[in-house]
């Protein structure tokens, strides 16, 4: 049984790393790690608990950031550059580095920035990181929604301007103003009785023009934008779900699935062949050495005499 080499054993150890640090408990253990850092720095903002126990908060931020620095060390340890093929991972990378750079800064950026920590949430719980997906992947079209809704926006613009600028001043007397007066009547904060009444005592008609730019700009946009939300959340479901009937997927090790592990696996397999081959031309080798040297002395007997 060929020994084996000092690669073979050192892709075996990153395994061994990669499935560790990938496991439910550690993941577990990192989530209330996560927890328990936001609710410590909500606590010190209250001036009274952090003058009292502000060395106990500091001691226990630390090894917080030290566990999440070996975390990452470890992931990056067991799974190599292939780590930063994954944007969730390169997002987690960089939260951690934030953590530990302004340590050399002023105490305020400092505890300004380790509330970002908490963002590795988006990371460790799977419904959280599914929404966020959905919104990276909905990004083209909400674009075109963005469009739609800014050529609305524009031509109501316009059409307000003309109509009530000399009346409201203030509220519709140039493009600008028209346009940030649309944007509170979409939110529909105060645009009844704080906007459109008051128009609407001077111009009756008024009601023609808020009633259907609410209609497109704040129901049908919005709508719009939770289909596309929603659909591609349903469409990353499945992709999921794909996925996870993989056989691959189904060892449960997720690490398998990049790249660097697959190619390690390969190398291993090969790597342990030729082991054998060479192992077999050796004792074919030394068979027929062997062999060739009990026939000579024969065959020279053969020939004197």
């Amino acid at each position: 049984m060929p020994q084996p080499s000092f690669a073979q054993a050192f892709a075996a150890s990153r395994r061994q790393v990669a499935l560790w640090v990938e496991s439910a408990p550690v993941q577990q253990f990192i989530i209330v790690l996560i927890l328990l850092n936001a609710f410590l720095i909500g606590l010190e903002t209250e001036g009274l608990i952090l003058e009292a126990h502000q060395p106990f908060f500091e001691g226990l931020d630390a090894i917080i950031l030290v566990i999440f620095v070996a975390e990452i060390a470890a992931k990056v340890y067991g799974f190599g550059l292939g780590f930063f093929r994954s944007g969730w991972n390169t997002f987690d990378f960089m939260i951690v580095v934030f953590s530990v750079l302004p340590a050399s800064g002023s105490l305020v950026i400092l505890r300004t920035l380790r509330i970002l920590r908490t963002l590795r949430l988006l990371k460790k719980v799977p419904k959280l990181r599914l929404i966020i997906d959905a919104l990276v992947k909905s990004i083209p079209s909400i674009g075109w929604i963005a469009g739609l809704l800014l050529l609305v926006f524009y031509v109501f613009a316009i059409i307000g301007t003309n109509l009530f600028g000399q009346a409201f001043p203030d509220w519709f007397g140039s493009l600008g103003r028209t346009m940030y007066t649309l944007f509170q009547v979409m939110t529909l904060e105060s645009w009844s009785m704080g906007i459109s009444r008051p128009v609407m005592e001077k111009f009756p008609y008024a009601y023609l023009f808020f009633i259907p730019f609410i209609l497109i700009a704040t129901y049908t946009a919005l709508n719009i934008f939770i289909a596309v939300v929603v659909n591609a959340m349903n469409e990353i479901h499945k992709m999921e779900e794909e996925a996870h009937s993989d056989p691959a997927h189904l060892e449960g090790k997720d690490f398998i699935l990049n790249d660097n592990f697959l190619l390690e696996k390969k190398l291993e397999q090969l790597e342990g062949e030729l082991i054998e081959i060479k192992s077999l031309l050796r004792q074919a080798l030394s068979s027929s050495a062997s062999h060739s040297g009990q026939n000579t002395p024969s065959t020279l007997d053969a020939h004197t005499g």
